[in-house]
């Protein structure tokens, strides 16, 4: 992201009320844990179109402000995924990189190369959204 600071990107991403501005697939966000994006906290939304919709939960594993967000998203029946986002300083802005793939359940029994194109295909969009969201808030602040 260019001209981004990885403390401009941990804005957003310390923001859980605003994930459903940039993370593909989330359709609202519910509640959000006094305290995120701290060690257990979460964030509570729904994902999906009625009558194809469920809620779910992402959980923050781990966290190195500024650096990297490690989170573990919850939507029973399709299991669990470990998300992590790290984020690194270079000489123009920051690198945003999204490393996903799931830990339980039908997702990781079924985990193909496909899946893997299609979380690629997916993580490239919300990377996409994130830096906009980034952004505007740069432009607020």
């Amino acid at each position: 992201m260019s001209g981004i600071t990885p403390p401009q990107v941990f804005l957003a991403l310390n923001d859980g009320a605003s994930y459903d501005q940039w993370v593909v697939g989330t359709r609202k966000i519910r509640d959000v844990d006094l305290g995120f994006p701290a060690p257990t906290t979460a964030i509570h939304y729904t994902v999906g179109y009625a009558p194809l919709q469920k809620d779910g939960r992402t959980v923050v594993k781990a966290i190195d402000p500024d650096r990297q967000l490690e989170l573990e998203a919850k939507a029973w029946p399709g299991g669990t995924m470990r998300i992590g986002i790290t984020v690194e300083a270079v000489a123009d802005g920051c690198e945003v990189s999204i490393e996903e793939h799931p830990l339980h359940g039908p997702a990781k029994v079924l985990h193909n190369p496909l899946l893997d194109l299609v979380i690629k295909m997916r993580n490239v969009e919300t990377l996409r959204r994130l830096e906009t969201r980034v952004r505007e808030l740069a432009r607020t602040s």
